[in-house]
Protein backbone atom coordinates (compact mmCIF):
# COMPACT_ATOMS: atom_id res chain seq x y z
CA UNK A 1 0.00 0.00 0.00
CA UNK A 2 1.81 3.36 -0.89
CA UNK A 3 2.06 5.38 1.65
CA UNK A 4 -0.02 8.37 0.89
CA UNK A 5 -3.39 5.57 0.83
CA UNK A 6 -2.54 4.68 3.89
CA UNK A 7 -2.50 8.41 5.73
CA UNK A 8 -5.48 8.80 4.00
CA UNK A 9 -6.72 5.75 5.22
CA UNK A 10 -5.70 6.64 8.55
CA UNK A 11 -7.24 10.22 8.31
CA UNK A 12 -10.71 8.87 7.28
CA UNK A 13 -10.36 6.02 10.52
CA UNK A 14 -9.94 9.26 12.92
CA UNK A 15 -12.68 11.18 11.42
CA UNK A 16 -15.00 7.64 11.24
CA UNK A 17 -13.96 7.65 15.11
CA UNK A 18 -14.97 11.29 15.92
CA UNK A 19 -18.45 10.85 13.93
CA UNK A 20 -19.40 7.44 15.41
CA UNK A 21 -18.28 9.26 18.70
CA UNK A 22 -20.67 12.29 18.85
CA UNK A 23 -23.43 9.87 18.39
CA UNK A 24 -23.93 8.51 22.13
CA UNK A 25 -23.46 12.56 22.94
CA UNK A 26 -26.31 13.63 20.87
CA UNK A 27 -28.37 10.37 21.56
CA UNK A 28 -28.44 10.94 25.39
CA UNK A 29 -30.39 14.18 25.34
CA UNK A 30 -32.89 12.51 23.63
CA UNK A 31 -33.13 10.03 25.64
CA UNK A 32 -33.53 11.74 29.45
CA UNK A 33 -35.79 13.68 27.20
CA UNK A 34 -38.14 10.81 27.20
CA UNK A 35 -37.27 8.47 24.31
CA UNK A 36 -36.74 4.66 24.23
CA UNK A 37 -33.01 3.79 23.66
CA UNK A 38 -34.41 0.95 20.92
CA UNK A 39 -36.76 3.98 19.21
CA UNK A 40 -33.45 6.11 19.52
CA UNK A 41 -31.85 3.44 17.33
CA UNK A 42 -34.69 3.04 15.03
CA UNK A 43 -34.95 6.61 14.35
CA UNK A 44 -31.23 6.55 13.66
CA UNK A 45 -30.44 3.16 11.43
CA UNK A 46 -34.27 3.97 9.81
CA UNK A 47 -33.55 7.36 8.93
CA UNK A 48 -30.05 6.78 7.43
CA UNK A 49 -32.05 4.46 5.25
CA UNK A 50 -34.43 7.07 4.04
CA UNK A 51 -31.95 9.45 3.54
CA UNK A 52 -28.94 7.03 1.36
CA UNK A 53 -32.56 5.42 -0.15
CA UNK A 54 -32.03 7.69 -3.91
CA UNK A 55 -28.32 5.54 -3.31
CA UNK A 56 -29.86 2.34 -3.01
CA UNK A 57 -31.82 2.53 -6.16
CA UNK A 58 -28.98 3.92 -7.78
CA UNK A 59 -27.12 0.80 -6.86
CA UNK A 60 -29.43 -1.73 -6.90
CA UNK A 61 -27.43 -3.55 -9.35
CA UNK A 62 -25.89 -4.50 -5.94
CA UNK A 63 -28.74 -6.62 -5.06
CA UNK A 64 -28.28 -9.33 -8.28
CA UNK A 65 -23.99 -9.00 -7.81
CA UNK A 66 -23.75 -8.71 -3.40
CA UNK A 67 -26.67 -10.19 -2.15
CA UNK A 68 -24.70 -12.15 0.78
CA UNK A 69 -22.91 -8.99 1.47
CA UNK A 70 -25.65 -6.67 1.44
CA UNK A 71 -27.41 -9.19 3.66
CA UNK A 72 -24.70 -9.80 5.85
CA UNK A 73 -24.03 -5.81 6.78
CA UNK A 74 -27.41 -5.05 7.17
CA UNK A 75 -28.10 -8.08 9.60
CA UNK A 76 -24.66 -8.30 11.18
CA UNK A 77 -23.00 -4.57 10.59
CA UNK A 78 -25.82 -2.82 11.13
CA UNK A 79 -28.70 -4.47 13.07
CA UNK A 80 -26.69 -6.54 15.24
CA UNK A 81 -24.55 -4.60 16.38
CA UNK A 82 -26.85 -1.84 17.90
CA UNK A 83 -29.22 -4.98 19.27
CA UNK A 84 -26.66 -7.03 21.00
CA UNK A 85 -25.11 -3.89 22.72
CA UNK A 86 -28.54 -2.62 24.11
CA UNK A 87 -29.38 -5.74 25.10
CA UNK A 88 -26.07 -6.25 27.31
CA UNK A 89 -26.86 -2.59 28.43
CA UNK A 90 -29.93 -3.74 29.96
CA UNK A 91 -27.91 -6.14 32.34
CA UNK A 92 -24.67 -4.62 33.02
CA UNK A 93 -23.27 -1.54 33.35
CA UNK A 94 -22.89 0.85 30.44
CA UNK A 95 -18.82 0.84 30.43
CA UNK A 96 -18.56 -2.86 30.96
CA UNK A 97 -21.05 -3.23 27.98
CA UNK A 98 -18.70 -0.78 25.82
CA UNK A 99 -15.57 -2.48 26.87
CA UNK A 100 -16.91 -5.69 25.39
CA UNK A 101 -18.17 -4.55 22.36
CA UNK A 102 -14.90 -3.35 21.50
CA UNK A 103 -13.23 -6.54 21.92
CA UNK A 104 -14.37 -6.74 18.47
CA UNK A 105 -10.67 -6.15 16.66
CA UNK A 106 -8.80 -8.08 19.19
CA UNK A 107 -11.50 -11.16 18.21
CA UNK A 108 -11.16 -10.73 15.05
CA UNK A 109 -7.18 -10.77 14.90
CA UNK A 110 -7.66 -14.03 17.52
CA UNK A 111 -9.63 -15.60 14.82
CA UNK A 112 -7.12 -15.15 12.45
CA UNK A 113 -4.51 -16.31 14.64
CA UNK A 114 -6.22 -19.30 16.34
CA UNK A 115 -8.73 -20.43 14.01
CA UNK A 116 -7.38 -19.80 10.75
CA UNK A 117 -3.78 -20.27 11.49
CA UNK A 118 -1.84 -17.66 9.70
CA UNK A 119 0.67 -15.33 12.23
CA UNK A 120 -0.18 -11.53 12.64
CA UNK A 121 1.64 -8.74 12.66
CA UNK A 122 2.87 -8.19 15.94
CA UNK A 123 2.03 -4.58 15.51
CA UNK A 124 -1.40 -5.19 15.03
CA UNK A 125 -1.55 -7.90 17.80
CA UNK A 126 0.29 -4.84 20.63
CA UNK A 127 -1.80 -2.23 19.42
CA UNK A 128 -5.10 -3.94 20.30
CA UNK A 129 -3.54 -5.63 23.74
CA UNK A 130 -2.67 -1.86 24.40
CA UNK A 131 -6.31 -0.18 23.54
CA UNK A 132 -7.99 -3.25 25.08
CA UNK A 133 -6.15 -2.26 28.32
CA UNK A 134 -6.79 1.49 27.88
CA UNK A 135 -10.60 1.09 26.99
CA UNK A 136 -10.95 -0.69 30.14
CA UNK A 137 -9.22 2.53 32.05
CA UNK A 138 -11.69 4.81 30.18
CA UNK A 139 -14.72 2.82 31.07
CA UNK A 140 -13.37 2.11 34.42
CA UNK A 141 -14.56 -1.17 34.32
CA UNK A 142 -13.50 -2.19 38.33
CA UNK A 143 -16.62 -0.21 38.87
CA UNK A 144 -18.73 -3.01 37.22
CA UNK A 145 -17.13 -6.30 38.32
CA UNK A 146 -20.20 -8.27 39.49
CA UNK A 147 -21.79 -8.73 36.32
CA UNK A 148 -24.69 -10.97 34.79
CA UNK A 149 -23.48 -13.91 32.75
CA UNK A 150 -25.71 -13.12 29.99
CA UNK A 151 -24.83 -9.61 30.18
CA UNK A 152 -21.30 -10.80 29.20
CA UNK A 153 -22.67 -12.89 26.31
CA UNK A 154 -24.84 -10.23 24.94
CA UNK A 155 -22.13 -7.82 25.21
CA UNK A 156 -19.51 -10.52 23.58
CA UNK A 157 -22.31 -10.93 20.71
CA UNK A 158 -22.08 -7.76 20.39
CA UNK A 159 -18.18 -7.29 19.70
CA UNK A 160 -18.27 -10.47 17.47
CA UNK A 161 -21.04 -8.26 15.19
CA UNK A 162 -18.34 -5.56 15.24
CA UNK A 163 -15.39 -7.69 14.38
CA UNK A 164 -17.76 -8.47 11.06
CA UNK A 165 -18.19 -4.93 10.14
CA UNK A 166 -14.70 -4.62 9.57
CA UNK A 167 -14.78 -7.73 7.32
CA UNK A 168 -17.69 -6.80 5.52
CA UNK A 169 -16.36 -3.06 4.84
CA UNK A 170 -13.68 -5.00 3.24
CA UNK A 171 -14.75 -7.74 1.30
CA UNK A 172 -15.00 -6.77 -2.63
CA UNK A 173 -12.06 -4.06 -1.99
CA UNK A 174 -9.45 -5.63 -4.38
CA UNK A 175 -10.16 -6.75 -7.61
CA UNK A 176 -12.63 -5.27 -10.74
CA UNK A 177 -16.02 -6.23 -9.32
CA UNK A 178 -15.65 -3.43 -6.23
CA UNK A 179 -18.63 -3.06 -4.64
CA UNK A 180 -19.48 0.94 -3.99
CA UNK A 181 -19.44 1.52 -0.33
CA UNK A 182 -22.25 4.00 -0.88
CA UNK A 183 -24.22 1.29 -2.29
CA UNK A 184 -23.04 -1.15 0.46
CA UNK A 185 -23.83 1.32 3.20
CA UNK A 186 -27.72 2.15 1.90
CA UNK A 187 -28.43 -1.47 1.62
CA UNK A 188 -27.49 -2.27 4.49
CA UNK A 189 -29.09 0.52 6.56
CA UNK A 190 -32.22 -0.69 4.49
CA UNK A 191 -31.95 -4.43 5.74
CA UNK A 192 -31.25 -2.89 9.20
CA UNK A 193 -33.88 -0.83 9.95
CA UNK A 194 -36.57 -4.06 8.56
CA UNK A 195 -34.45 -5.91 11.42
CA UNK A 196 -35.02 -3.23 13.95
CA UNK A 197 -38.45 -2.60 13.17
CA UNK A 198 -39.18 -6.13 14.82
CA UNK A 199 -37.26 -5.65 17.92
CA UNK A 200 -38.01 -1.82 18.51
CA UNK A 201 -41.78 -1.38 17.68
CA UNK A 202 -41.01 2.23 16.44
CA UNK A 203 -45.39 2.75 16.66
CA UNK A 204 -45.08 3.01 20.23
CA UNK A 205 -42.42 6.11 19.62
CA UNK A 206 -43.58 9.24 21.68
CA UNK A 207 -43.11 11.79 18.51
CA UNK A 208 -43.77 14.52 21.17
CA UNK A 209 -39.96 14.23 22.36
CA UNK A 210 -38.69 15.05 19.03
CA UNK A 211 -40.14 18.65 18.89
CA UNK A 212 -39.23 19.75 22.08
CA UNK A 213 -35.94 20.61 23.47
CA UNK A 214 -33.13 18.35 25.01
CA UNK A 215 -31.06 20.08 27.61
CA UNK A 216 -27.46 19.61 27.70
CA UNK A 217 -25.33 19.91 30.89
CA UNK A 218 -22.19 21.14 30.03
CA UNK A 219 -20.68 24.54 28.94
CA UNK A 220 -23.20 25.72 31.84
CA UNK A 221 -26.27 24.08 30.41
CA UNK A 222 -28.05 24.95 27.62
CA UNK A 223 -31.22 23.26 25.49
CA UNK A 224 -30.91 21.83 21.53
CA UNK A 225 -33.97 21.64 19.60
CA UNK A 226 -34.43 17.40 19.69
CA UNK A 227 -34.90 17.71 16.22
CA UNK A 228 -31.24 19.15 15.59
CA UNK A 229 -29.94 16.54 17.55
CA UNK A 230 -31.51 13.87 15.70
CA UNK A 231 -30.72 15.54 12.52
CA UNK A 232 -26.86 15.05 13.73
CA UNK A 233 -27.02 11.24 14.88
CA UNK A 234 -28.59 10.33 11.48
CA UNK A 235 -26.29 12.56 9.28
CA UNK A 236 -22.83 12.82 11.03
CA UNK A 237 -22.98 9.83 13.06
CA UNK A 238 -25.09 7.25 11.11
CA UNK A 239 -24.15 8.61 7.19
CA UNK A 240 -20.94 10.06 7.31
CA UNK A 241 -19.49 7.70 9.82
CA UNK A 242 -20.35 4.56 7.76
CA UNK A 243 -18.93 5.68 4.58
CA UNK A 244 -15.84 7.14 6.18
CA UNK A 245 -15.55 3.91 7.71
CA UNK A 246 -16.02 1.45 5.42
CA UNK A 247 -13.42 3.93 2.92
CA UNK A 248 -10.97 3.87 5.94
CA UNK A 249 -11.08 0.03 6.32
CA UNK A 250 -10.65 -0.55 2.76
CA UNK A 251 -7.39 1.90 2.10
CA UNK A 252 -6.10 -0.03 6.03
CA UNK A 253 -6.88 -3.27 6.98
CA UNK A 254 -10.31 -4.56 9.33
CA UNK A 255 -7.54 -5.30 11.50
CA UNK A 256 -5.59 -1.76 11.84
CA UNK A 257 -9.23 -0.06 10.92
CA UNK A 258 -10.59 -1.53 14.13
CA UNK A 259 -8.18 -0.86 16.47
CA UNK A 260 -8.44 2.91 15.42
CA UNK A 261 -11.83 2.72 15.73
CA UNK A 262 -11.17 2.40 19.57
CA UNK A 263 -10.29 5.99 19.89
CA UNK A 264 -14.36 6.02 19.66
CA UNK A 265 -14.78 5.37 23.12
CA UNK A 266 -12.30 8.00 24.27
CA UNK A 267 -13.83 10.65 21.99
CA UNK A 268 -17.42 10.02 23.37
CA UNK A 269 -16.30 10.23 26.93
CA UNK A 270 -14.44 13.97 26.14
CA UNK A 271 -17.25 14.91 24.10
CA UNK A 272 -19.79 13.74 27.11
CA UNK A 273 -17.13 15.74 29.27
CA UNK A 274 -17.52 19.05 27.46
CA UNK A 275 -21.10 18.80 26.13
CA UNK A 276 -22.83 16.88 29.00
CA UNK A 277 -20.34 18.04 31.90
CA UNK A 278 -19.42 13.77 32.53
CA UNK A 279 -16.06 15.11 33.59
CA UNK A 280 -12.93 12.68 33.35
CA UNK A 281 -11.15 10.48 35.99
CA UNK A 282 -7.51 10.23 36.27
CA UNK A 283 -7.70 6.41 34.64
CA UNK A 284 -10.60 7.76 32.06
CA UNK A 285 -6.81 10.00 30.55
CA UNK A 286 -4.95 7.90 31.31
CA UNK A 287 -6.99 5.07 29.36
CA UNK A 288 -7.21 7.35 26.58
CA UNK A 289 -3.67 7.75 26.14
CA UNK A 290 -3.46 4.15 26.08
CA UNK A 291 -6.28 4.25 23.34
CA UNK A 292 -4.25 6.59 21.34
CA UNK A 293 -1.31 4.55 21.77
CA UNK A 294 -2.22 1.39 20.92
CA UNK A 295 -3.69 2.85 17.59
CA UNK A 296 -0.41 4.86 16.41
CA UNK A 297 0.93 1.38 17.57
CA UNK A 298 -1.57 -0.41 15.16
CA UNK A 299 -1.41 1.54 12.41
CA UNK A 300 2.30 0.70 11.99
CA UNK A 301 1.40 -2.73 11.26
CA UNK A 302 2.60 -3.55 7.61
CA UNK A 303 2.39 -6.86 5.66
CA UNK A 304 3.99 -8.21 2.64
CA UNK A 305 3.11 -10.23 -0.51
CA UNK A 306 0.75 -7.87 -2.82
CA UNK A 307 -2.86 -8.08 -2.76
CA UNK A 308 -4.37 -10.61 -0.07
CA UNK A 309 -7.23 -12.69 -0.89
CA UNK A 310 -10.88 -12.77 0.96
CA UNK A 311 -10.66 -16.47 2.26
CA UNK A 312 -14.46 -17.20 3.63
CA UNK A 313 -15.47 -14.57 5.23
CA UNK A 314 -11.96 -12.95 6.73
CA UNK A 315 -9.25 -11.24 4.43
CA UNK A 316 -5.84 -11.64 5.44
CA UNK A 317 -5.18 -8.00 5.94
CA UNK A 318 -2.35 -7.37 8.71
CA UNK A 319 -1.52 -10.65 8.42
CA UNK A 320 1.95 -12.01 7.89
CA UNK A 321 2.16 -14.93 5.28
CA UNK A 322 4.73 -17.93 6.24
CA UNK A 323 8.01 -16.54 5.08
CA UNK A 324 7.08 -13.03 4.43
CA UNK A 325 8.38 -10.08 6.04
CA UNK A 326 6.27 -8.37 8.80
CA UNK A 327 7.81 -5.33 7.90
CA UNK A 328 7.55 -5.55 4.28
CA UNK A 329 5.01 -3.38 2.77
CA UNK A 330 1.36 -4.19 1.28
CA UNK A 331 0.61 -3.20 -2.12
CA UNK A 332 -2.89 -3.17 -2.57
CA UNK A 333 -4.57 -3.10 -6.45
Amino acid sequence: MQASGKNAGLGLALVSACAFGGSGVAAKPLIEAGLDPLHMVWLRVAGAALVLSPLAWRHRDLVRRKPLLLAGFGLVAVAGVQAFYFASLSRIPVGVALLLEYLGPALLLGYIRFVQRKPVTRAAATGAAVAVVGLACVVEIWAGLSLDPLGVLLGLAAACCQACYFVFADQGADGDDVPDPLGVIAYGMIVGTLVMTVIARPWEIDWQVLGGQAAMGGLGGFSVPAGVLLAWVVLIATVFAYLTGVVSVRRLSPQVAGVVACLEAVIATVLAWVLLGEHLSTWQIVGGGLVLGGAFIAQSSRSGGGPAELVGSVELVGVVEPGESAEADRVRA
